[in-house]
């Protein structure tokens, strides 16, 4: 496992980046970051991390940008593939069936 960032940040075997001592990967941080989220307000969404640790996962995040943008994005992909599959829920049919949904 390496360790970067003053001991902030560990990258497990499969090469994905957390605050170290979490589970709180560096991506999540920088897609908070990406929607316009100030550090401040990243902290106060994860109060158990410091200011420093937030800083070293978008320090991580700017160096391995390209990498973990592709990330984000085929997990997206994904998210919407597997979405798309499981069609609408019980519960909205359901509702759509009582008239309260359109």
């Amino acid at each position: 496992m390496a360790l970067v960032a003053a001991s902030h940040i560990d990258v497990d075997e499969q090469g994905v980046a957390r605050i170290a001592g979490s589970r709180i990967k560096v991506q999540f941080l920088a897609v908070e970051a990406s929607q316009g989220m100030s550090v401040e307000e990243i902290q106060k969404s994860h109060p158990h991390l410091s200011l420093a640790e937030i800083h070293a996962a978008l320090s991580y995040y700017y160096d391995h940008k390209a990498e973990i943008d592709a990330t984000v994005q085929r997990e997206f992909r994904e998210y919407q593939r597997l979405r798309a599959e499981a069609g609408e829920s019980p519960l909205v049919k359901r509702l759509k069936a009582q008239g309260k949904l359109p």
